[in-house]
């Protein structure tokens, strides 16, 4: 009998596709690893430092906690764990982001595999991914959208196989868990889960969604979620009350439908939409893709929802890498006669893809800060480009998101001149207060890594208003405010200002901020912390 069921054995050999597919996702991952890490390495020898948001997630990961004003816990953790096992400078802190980058490619490759792509399709779509400038502007600092792609990307993945039958029911268990991490990392994973969902239930393959499998996918979603939940409603709601004070502030600029179109091609690098418009069309026509058209409509449906509510142009980029994977076997289909598709080479399609990388190097400028600033400001007027604006707030010479790497170390200066003239009891009681959480941050990181007993900054921005005032003294303040010393001087009986250098690659608003040190409040301005609050 033992011998009987041994010959009715049935072991199935591996599938060489996915060892050559898991080999090539591999590789690319490892160059886009080493790539994120040269431009970091690069960019901070040309003088570039921390980027403003940075300062705040590191302030986070050291208040641990399920849920914050403006974000969700997961890029306060990677901060965290980011700063416990690789330390605090610049590269250090991203290290995880370019971990991401490369996981989202690896996963493009696999994507592309997975819809029925070989060797060809798999290399074109992560080289098109590769050289997208949203994708290597996202990955090179410490960021919650670096990490999005991954979670969104995993969730798609897990959907294709299961319909191909190469993953079996229970991995809707794995969905849900992806699926509830991706919305403790941001809420636009709210809005892909609504469009995949319809994109599935307007196709016939429908039939997957009605299974226990998919019941216990779901419920562990909502567990993985539910401390946010829990912790928005114990804090009232606040990323409620900053989503409605950015828009009735008219924080973040409005696209119209065409300008938000338009962007898509800068985001995503204007030649590479060949391939990823073809990819939509692949998927929605369903010859080259069979049994995928769900996934065409589940972009159609989420560019349509995103563009009805504003959102910033580039909170599409997550799905793209599924977008990529389809259009590599577009054009692998379409050339499925020539040489070098019949033979599965790597770099099928090497004029096309030589282009792309040709491209890709001459616009990386506008997505990586690998120009010295005054570099890039003439390089950018010479080729007529320019960086993209999605605040309101005005800028100088550099967009935002190469600006805001500039004046915090003047200003940190500046409040240890003001710390230094204090008396070491004073020292111990000041408050030393930031307009905005860049400042505070910058306070927290820079000012303790020269003076390790500078008292901890306050700020009534976002999460820094709920930390409170660490029990300081309000009588005795150094504060970078924009006030004029005519209206502090309404509060305080002493008003000193402390001069400090200015940086001219800084944020305007930056800029004129001043650095004063406050002594005794006057009666008639009692402080009271509650007044202090700003979510925006």
């Amino acid at each position: 009998m033992a011998a009987l069921r041994t010959s009715s054995t049935v072991v199935r050999p591996a599938d060489p596709t996915l060892r050559y597919a898991l080999t090539l996702a591999l590789g690319f991952a490892a160059v886009r690893l080493l790539f994120q890490f040269a431009l970091t390495l690069w960019s901070s020898h040309l003088g570039y430092g921390y980027f403003r948001d940075e300062f705040y997630y590191i302030a986070c990961g050291r208040h641990l906690a399920w849920g914050y004003v403006d974000h969700g816990p997961i890029v306060a953790l990677q901060a965290r764990i980011g700063e416990l096992l690789f330390g605090d400078s610049v590269f250090a802190i991203r290290i995880l982001s370019a971990f991401a980058g490369a996981l989202t490619i690896f996963l493009t490759g696999i994507i592309a595999w997975a819809l029925g792509g070989r060797r060809p399709a798999q290399a074109l779509a992560m080289i098109g991914l590769f050289i997208s400038p949203q994708f290597i502007g996202t990955d090179g600092y410490l960021s919650m959208n670096s990490w999005e792609a991954v979670f969104w990307m995993a969730c798609t993945l897990t959907v294709i196989l299961i319909l191909r039958g190469r993953l079996g029911e229970r991995w809707w268990i794995f969905f849900g868990i992806c699926a509830g991490i991706g919305l403790l990392n941001k809420p636009s994973m709210t809005f892909f889960l609504i469009a995949l969902v319809l994109g599935i239930l307007c196709t016939s393959a429908r039939r997957i969604l009605f299974s226990r499998w998919v019941t216990l996918g779901i419920a562990l979603m909502f567990l993985v979620a539910l401390p946010n939940v829990l912790w928005q409603m114990h804090n009232h709601w606040p990323t409620l009350e900053f989503l409605h004070n950015g828009a009735a502030g008219n924080k973040n600029i409005i696209l119209n439908p065409l300008q938000f179109f338009l962007a898509q091609f800068g985001n995503m690098h204007p030649i590479g939409a060949l391939i990823w418009i073809t990819g939509i069309v692949a998927l929605l026509r369903g010859r080259s893709i069979k049994g995928m058209r769900w996934l065409g409509l589940t972009f159609l449906i989420f560019y349509v929802v995103m563009d009805a509510l504003h959102a910033k142009d580039y909170y599409l980029a997550a799905i793209y890498p599924a977008i990529f994977a389809a259009g590599g076997i577009a054009w692998e289909h379409a050339f499925s006669n020539s040489r070098s598709v019949m033979r599965g080479r790597i770099f099928a399609f090497p004029i096309f893809e030589s282009i792309l990388i040709i491209t890709g190097l001459l616009i990386l400028p506008m997505s990586s800060p690998v120009l010295a600033p005054a570099t890039w400001v003439r390089f950018t007027s010479a080729m007529h480009l320019h960086g993209d604006k999605m605040e309101t707030s005005s800028t100088g010479p550099l967009p935002q998101f190469y600006a805001d790497r500039f004046g915090w170390n003047e200003q940190v200066s500046g409040v240890l001149d003001a710390w230094r003239s204090l008396s070491p009891a004073d020292r111990k009681r000041v408050c030393i207060f930031g307009k905005d959480y860049g400042e505070a941050g910058a306070i927290d990181l820079l000012g303790h890594m020269r003076e390790p007993d500078l008292p901890p900054a306050l700020s009534g921005q976002n999460s820094y208003w709920m930390w409170g005032t660490h029990v300081c003294d309000p009588n005795l303040v150094i504060a970078i405010i924009s006030d004029t010393p005519g209206e502090v001087g309404q509060k305080f009986q002493s008003v000193q200002v402390i001069p400090h250098a200015d940086n001219p690659w800084a944020m305007p608003f930056e800029r004129h901020r001043t650095i004063y040190l406050l002594r005794n409040r006057k009666p008639g301005a009692p402080f009271d912390w509650a007044d202090e609050r700003f979510y925006f």
